[in-house]
């Protein structure tokens, strides 16, 4: 497993692996840039196959986080963790603790914060080992609520505001009535799903697992479908919200939905995807561009004179910068990825 030949290896500063034999830790840390200020990103805990695709994984998300840090005006660099478990059985107090000293270890470059497996409560146990923990201190909300250091509903909020930009550029209209359909409704879909339908969309929604589902189908009368086949649906919005990868060689030719915006991190399996998406006239909103919400968020929480209104307004900025990003696409007829790329590498100087 050669880190310097990896395709997805990006002149990443810094990736260090770690195995605590006590806990049964096995993590690895990528430090993507920190031009622009320390690494930021959030831990997943996920049964990979094999150490080499949680390689896969962790390089090419710790490389979207700068470009996503860049894209929302923060003053952060990329990284990201990733622990190799189940989060469902896998998971203990000891292995937390343990990777809260991991991080640790890289004296400040990077600052964890919860992601698709990992909890608040994670971090909190992470933090007692580890000066460098984020998103653990909530004090603002997006919605009013009270803040409890979960930046999925400000992922989701910001999510909204990008399929709210994308559908009145592509069809100079609202979400009344349009067709989206949601891959993943975990802490960040089934959220999404709640704006959507109370923006009057018609939502059909898929995962593997069931009880989300079902909360989806009740509250928000959506449609439930097969998780394999529900990027081909012929509907107005796919919004890929669960992990990267949805859009590759064996769906992009079968995706109908004219708009491609969701939550999920590198919804692309290539660059060429970007490519064939704007060959066949698919509208794709670059994911590391709508999906900053939680970074946005975990950001205000650090700032002692934010409130939550500002944390709202700097979410729904997001709207202007992808309208701004498919403007130069249509003008240069450029691919809305490399648009946003040159953006952001300009940004964090690459």
């Amino acid at each position: 497993m050669a880190l310097f030949e990896h395709p997805d290896f990006d002149n990443h500063e810094q990736v260090a692996f770690h195995h605590d034999v006590q806990s049964g830790l096995r993590a690895i840390i990528a430090v993507h840039n920190t031009n622009l200020g320390p690494s930021l990103g959030g831990c997943r805990m996920w049964p990979y196959a094999s150490s080499s695709d949680a390689l896969t994984d962790v390089l090419r998300l710790s490389k979207g986080m700068s470009y996503k840090a860049a894209m929302a005006n923060l003053p952060q660099g990329g990284g990201k963790a990733v622990i190799i478990g189940n989060p469902r059985t896998d998971k203990s107090d000891g292995i937390m603790q343990a990777m809260g000293k991991f991080v640790e270890s890289f004296g400040g470059r990077y600052l964890i914060a919860e992601d698709s497996g990992i909890t608040v409560s994670d971090v909190n146990q992470m933090a007692t080992q580890t000066k460098y923990a984020s998103g653990n201190q909530a004090r603002y909300s997006v919605d009013g609520s009270q803040p409890d250091g979960n930046p999925a509903p400000s992922t989701s909020y910001g999510v909204f505001c990008g399929i709210q930009a994308a559908v009145a550029f592509k069809f100079n209209s609202d979400l009344k009535n349009k067709k989206v359909a949601i891959q993943g409704v975990g802490h960040v879909g089934l959220r999404l799903a709640e704006h959507l339908f109370k923006a009057g969309a018609k939502l059909y929604v898929s995962d593997i697992y069931e009880e989300n589902l079902l909360i989806a189908q009740d509250k928000y009368n959506a449609e439930i479908v097969d998780n394999n086949s529900i990027h081909s649906l012929n509907v107005d919005v796919y919004a890929p919200c669960a992990l990267g990868g949805a859009i590759n060689q064996q769906t992009v030719n079968n995706i109908q939905a004219p708009i491609i915006a969701g939550a999920a991190n590198n919804q692309l399996i290539n660059d060429d995807m970007d490519r064939v998406l704007f060959n066949r006239n698919i509208l794709y909103v670059p994911d590391y561009v709508i999906n900053a919400g939680g970074i946005i968020d975990i950001y205000h929480q650090t700032i002692e004179n934010s409130n939550n209104e500002n944390l709202r307004t700097q979410l729904e900025k997001i709207g202007d910068t992808i309208t701004d990003v498919l403007q130069h696409s249509i003008a240069n007829n450029v691919p809305t990825q490399q648009i946003a790329n040159k953006i952001a590498e300009h940004k964090f100087g690459k």
